[in-house]
C-alpha cells in the first residue's frame, strides 16, 4: 500500500493541505472535483491517488476491467464510501466533510443525507421498494427526504414516468415490470430529487440483452439535458456516442482520459489499447 503523507490524510481532525483550505466558488451547478483520492478495503488498495475534474453539464464515462475501482470511485462521490485520503467537492463544497479552522470534520449523518439529495444515483440492481408502486417509488425521497408537497411531487413523478416511457405503468409494482422498465423507474426516481449530478453504476449490466437499448435511450436523452452525468459502463458504442470525456481505469488508477474520438481511435497507453481491442474492432494498430 502506498504510504500517505500526514498532510494528505483527510480523516476527521486532520489538517487540510493549503491548496484545499479555500475552495473556489462554482460558476455553474454540477462541477465535480476529485483530488488525490485513495481508498482501501483491508490490505487491498482499490483507489490510488485519483484526480479528476468533471465540468458542469458534461457527460463523463468511466471504463475499465472488473475490479479496477470504477464503482468504488462512483460511490465516493456521494459519500457511500468514505475515502481514506484526498478530497471530493461539488460546486466547491466538500462531500462528507466540512472545513473548520484549517481541519476537516466529518458532517453529521443528516447533513450527509441532505447533501446526497443533490446527487442522484442509479445502481446495477434497480433497488426499488417491492411493496411500492412505480409512482410511489418515484415519490418516496422527495416527500420524505426533501419534505416537499405531496401533490406537487405526485404531478412531477407522473411527468417523469412519462418521460422514461412508463406513463401508463404508474400503478404497477416492480414484480409486474420487466428489468428494463424497473431500471427506467429507478432513473425517474433519481431525477425526482432534481439532482445537479447523476451517477450511473453499470445501469444495464443486470438486464437481458434485448432490454439494454431501452435504458440506454433514456440515458442518451438525459445526456442532452444539461445535467452532469458520470456513467460507469461496458457499453462501448453507447460510451462513444454520449461522452464528452472518457476515463479509463485499471488497478485503481486513471490510466488515460480524453475525448471519446481520441480514446477509442488513438489511445496512448498500451493497457487502454488492450482493453478496447477486446470490445471493438480497433481503428488503431496494436
Amino acid at each position: 500500500m502506498t504510504r500517505l503523507e500526514p498532510s494528505r490524510r483527510n480523516r476527521t481532525g486532520q489538517t487540510l493541505p493549503p491548496a484545499e483550505q479555500a475552495l473556489p466558488p462554482a460558476e455553474q451547478q454540477g462541477r465535480v472535483h476529485i483530488s488525490g483520492v485513495c481508498k482501501s478495503f483491508g490490505p487491498a488498495q482499490v483507489l490510488k491517488d485519483i484526480t479528476l475534474t468533471v465540468q458542469p453539464g458534461e457527460v463523463t464515462v468511466i471504463l475499465g476491467p472488473s475490479g479496477s475501482g470504477k464503482s468504488t470511485l462512483l460511490r465516493t462521490i456521494n459519500h457511500l464510501e468514505k475515502v481514506d485520503s484526498g478530497l471530493i467537492s461539488i460546486d466547491g463544497e466538500l462531500v462528507g466533510y466540512v472545513p473548520r479552522g484549517g481541519k476537516l470534520h466529518e458532517q453529521k449523518e443528516k447533513d450527509i443525507l441532505k447533501q446526497r439529495t443533490g446527487i442522484g444515483m442509479v445502481f446495477q440492481s434497480f433497488n426499488l421498494f417491492p411493496h411500492l408502486s412505480a409512482l410511489q417509488n418515484v415519490m418516496e425521497a422527495p416527500v420524505y427526504a426533501q419534505r416537499r408537497d405531496r401533490k406537487l411531487v405526485e404531478s412531477e413523478a407522473r411527468t417523469l414516468l412519462a418521460r422514461v416511457g412508463l406513463g401508463d405503468r404508474a400503478d404497477a409494482y416492480p414484480r409486474q415490470l420487466s428489468g428494463g422498465q424497473q431500471q427506467r423507474v429507478a432513473i425517474a426516481r433519481a431525477l425526482a430529487l432534481k439532482p445537479k449530478i447523476l451517477l450511473f453504476d453499470e445501469p444495464t449490466s443486470a438486464l437481458d440483452p434485448e432490454l439494454v437499448g431501452e435504458v440506454l435511450d433514456v440515458i442518451k436523452d438525459l445526456s442532452r439535458s444539461g445535467t452532469t452525468l458520470i456513467v460507469v459502463t461496458h457499453e462501448m458504442g453507447f460510451a462513444r456516442d454520449i461522452a464528452d470525456t472518457v476515463v479509463f481505469m485499471d488497478a485503481g488508477r486513471i490510466i488515460e482520459s480524453g475525448p471519446p474520438d481520441l480514446i477509442f481511435s488513438q489511445p496512448v497507453q498500451e493497457r487502454t489499447k488492450a482493453f478496447l481491442s477486446a470490445f471493438i474492432q480497433p481503428a488503431f494498430h496494436l
